[in-house]
């Protein structure tokens, strides 16, 4: 599996400079390069760069290969767009590739710049020391808050996959417990909601305010939120993960995907389902699951919440609340969000080929008894 990491770079201070004004360089190069494309209305790589390469080389003092990159950049932009000119950030994205990075050991890379390649030290964070024979393709030099990273495309091999699952491990996310499985397992989610209104009642003062400062530190509490959010759903994701892994089953998870929360949400609810990531949480537990050999698959998340896990019966006044779900046809109880997984995990052994589940996985209700998706 190819996953893209960032690695940061521990510039020293001459480092900083050099790599810094190659950036500012290359993106000055890049809205040159865009101007001649629009004026021409040019876009093809080659064409550009049978045009430009010369004059881009002596014009900015790029690298070859540096100039071939910019040229790259510029034309896979108008391949999203044409309608409009294109502007590059002075700070955007340099993209390197094996002729001008080569990573040096565990720690070190050897990187361009206008004065020649210079040898700077790096740092995986939470990853371990990358087999630099698994990075693949171009890496991103990115700038932010005044350091340096670079994204790395790497090939992450991949554990071989469970054919035979002994059972599926239903996932149903939600806000006031942002996952719960079939086991009966749940990851509250008031601790995330309480740090949601603390960031969103500080963010409401702190635009009142509009000054300078307040927009810096609104910017700054912004990034705090967004990877505290991050963490929060590897955390999840890593566990239900394993979970699945070791007890040999597979993972089915409701197919949320463009789903919107509707009109007759109340809006502090649609607040918390808007500023939740929950597609981010679904799309870490499927690639964490691929790289382990643990199948996902996806399912309608109609009425999951509505309908019994016992008998099948669909209904609105089932659910009497958030964590309360009573059956009226056959009073089955039990608590919401488990009820809810356990309709995932059946609709996904109901709706697999034969090769995903033994016969005697699936339950007594489901055999010749389809579920009634009509009502409520």
């Amino acid at each position: 599996m190819l996953l893209t990491i960032k690695v940061k770079l521990l510039t020293s201070q001459e480092q900083h400079d050099d790599l810094l004004k190659t950036m500012e360089r290359f993106n000055e190069a890049c809205n040159y390069i865009s101007d001649v494309a629009w004026s021409n209305r040019t876009f093809g790589k080659i064409r550009l760069q049978k045009i430009l390469y010369y004059e881009v080389r002596e014009r900015f003092g790029l690298s070859a290969q540096m100039v071939v990159r910019a040229v790259s950049k510029v034309s896979e932009s108008y391949k999203i767009d044409r309608s409009v000119k294109h502007t590059f950030k002075s700070h955007g994205a340099v993209a390197y590739d094996h002729r001008n990075l080569t990573i040096k050991g565990a720690d070190r890379v050897s990187i361009l710049t206008l004065n020649g390649r210079t040898l700077v030290p790096m740092v995986y964070g939470d990853y371990r020391p990358l087999d630099q024979t698994r990075i693949r393709g171009q890496a991103d030099l990115i700038y932010f808050d005044g350091v340096f990273y670079l994204m790395l495309v790497v090939d992450i091999p991949e554990e071989k996959q469970i054919e035979n699952p002994d059972g599926i491990l239903g996932v149903d996310l939600g806000v006031t417990n942002l996952a719960t499985t079939n086991d009966g397992v749940q990851f509250s989610g008031e601790k995330c909601e309480a740090v949601r209104k603390r960031y969103s009642a500080l963010k409401a003062r702190l635009q009142s305010v509009g000054t300078w400062d307040a927009k810096k530190h609104l910017k700054r509490i912004s990034r705090r939120e967004r990877r505290f959010k991050k963490d929060t759903n590897h955390c999840i994701s890593k566990q239900i993960v394993e979970t699945a892994q070791g007890t040999n089953r597979a993972i089915a998870l409701e197919d949320l995907k463009g789903i919107q929360p509707g009109s007759t949400v109340s809006k502090p609810l649609r607040s918390a389902l808007g500023k939740w990531a929950f597609y981010e949480l679904a799309s870490f537990i499927q690639y964490k699951a691929q790289l382990l050999g643990v199948p996902v698959v996806f399912v309608d998340p109609r009425y999951t919440s509505q309908q019994c896990s016992v008998c099948g019966f669909v209904s609105k006044e089932n659910r009497k609340s958030q964590s309360e779900f009573v059956c009226l046809e056959c009073g089955h109880s039990e608590n919401a969000d488990i009820n809810a997984a356990k309709n995932i995990a059946l609709r996904a052994a109901v709706n697999q080929p034969i090769a995903l589940h033994s016969s005697n996985q699936v339950e007594e209700r489901w055999k010749g008894k389809p579920t009634p998706l009509g009502g409520g």
